[in-house]
């Protein structure tokens, strides 16, 4: 068992679970569990950070699209690209450097995902062609992907299996806080500079923060060892592709109609388009609550809170597309989507990192590729329903199907966890 520890007392912080490998099926060695009166290790807390500037990335170039398209004397759907770009590296690249980084310690392949994101930003910053900007943004989705998969890993490790949804809750939180706080001051940042300016200080941040995981970190973080056969062998059962279902619809049920909450907020509910920001902030706000109940409550009762969060998403959608016709309600009703809808994404990353057992890193990259797969599929629908009759209550009515079928694919979890529960007690009150 490895510890990190302490820079100041030389003391243990918090022990890093470590698996060990036998003929016998794969149990890993007892871990201090992490209590609230303890709380979390800083690594966790270091890791949100982190993705706090990976998901500002990610999210930035839409509000530069025009100066950014200007500069580089292209139009504005072209540099969108960097946008698509950047999901695609996260999709391609969290399972294909996952399996490339295995053999690596996980902190090496931490730092390693961080100086590579870092570079990409330099570049970015530095080319005026329009091709290499976009193969620095795919560069940087995959450097993100990589990141996201083994962060996973490391802060599920540090923190026990007993505080798996709390410690992937903070590194979620970080993705939501960008939508909050690093977006929105980054476009500012980049408008009354330059859009090269927030990717410099992108760079130097992720730069800075590899240094920092140096620091922390042990150099032997590895988790279990784990074969390719292993991996491999981990992703084959049949509930966790259920678990990879669950999570890609619960980001499509409330990315459909986020995509498209202006032209809902103005067209229908009539909220002046100056107040649409503030909307916004309360669905970001909203987010943040979500995040934290689903971290909190999901260690505890996954499935009852992830199924009531869900289920309760849904009602709200439906009322949007019903009564969202007043300005209020329309702007309480979206916040209420935030709330619901983040609450799933800590407990599904603990539920795949908990359904897939200790050879995990395969398992856990593609959860991320499935979160990302349920934005693309959830604007791209809910783009679609806008194009039609359905007009501008498409995209919400793609939100609540997705949402209903999220609901009746963790029902389905749900009622097989039982069934497997209490065949395993039976099996335990058996005389041999």
């Amino acid at each position: 068992m490895v510890r990190i520890m302490s820079a100041s007392s030389g003391s243990p912080l918090v022990p890093i679970e470590r698996f060990r490998m036998s003929s016998a099926p794969h149990t890993p060695t007892a871990a201090a569990p992490v209590t609230a009166s303890r709380g979390l290790p800083p690594v966790v807390y270091l890791l949100g950070a982190v993705t706090f500037l990976i998901g500002t990335s990610e999210l930035i170039v839409a509000g530069l699209l025009p100066d950014i398209a200007a500069a580089l004397h292209t139009t504005v759907s072209r540099a969108g690209l960097m946008i698509t770009l950047f999901a695609a590296g996260m999709i391609i690249g969290a399972p294909v450097m996952a399996l490339a980084t295995m053999r690596l310690p996980r902190r090496a392949t931490l730092i390693l995902a961080l100086v590579v994101f870092g570079i990409a930003h330099v570049l970015s910053a530095v080319s005026t062609d329009l091709t290499v900007v976009l193969v620095a943004r795919f560069v940087a989705g995959i450097a993100t992907g990589t990141f996201w998969a083994v962060g996973f890993v490391v802060a599920v490790a540090a923190s026990g299996q007993a505080a798996a949804a709390r410690a992937t809750g903070i590194l979620v939180l970080g993705i939501t806080l960008a939508n909050i706080v690093g977006v929105p001051l980054g476009t500012a940042l980049g408008q009354a500079l330059t859009w090269q300016g927030p990717f410099w200080i992108l760079a130097g941040l992720s730069l800075a923060t590899a240094l920092l995981l140096t620091w922390v970190l042990p150099p032997d973080v590895r988790g279990h060892r784990a074969t390719l056969r292993e991996e491999v062998a981990s992703i084959r059962r049949p509930r966790l592709w259920a678990v990879y279902l669950a999570t890609a619809l619960i980001q499509a049920a409330f990315l459909a109609p986020y995509s498209y909450v202006a032209p809902l907020l103005t067209d229908q509910a009539g909220l002046p388009a100056a107040l649409v920001p503030l909307a916004m902030l309360g669905y970001g706000i909203g987010g943040v609550v979500g995040n934290i109940l689903g971290g909190r409550l999901g260690d505890r009762r996954p499935y009852g809170t992830v199924n009531i969060a869900v289920g309760l998403l849904a009602v709200v959608l439906a009322a949007i597309v019903w009564w969202a016709t007043s300005s209020v309600v329309a702007v309480i009703l979206i916040a209420l989507v935030g709330v619901f809808g983040f609450v799933g994404n800590p407990i599904m990353m603990s539920l795949i990192a908990r359904a897939s057992g200790p050879a995990n890193t395969l398992a856990i990259a593609l959860g991320t590729s499935a979160i990302q797969i349920g934005v693309a599929a959830g604007s791209a629908l809910g783009g679609t329903a806008f194009d039609s009759g359905l007009g501008v209550r498409g995209p919400t009515v793609v939100g609540f199907t997705a949402a209903v079928l999220a609901l009746f694919t963790l029902l389905a979890l749900t009622a097989t966890r039982a069934r497997a529960a209490s065949a395993d007690a039976h099996r335990v009150q058996a005389p041999e």
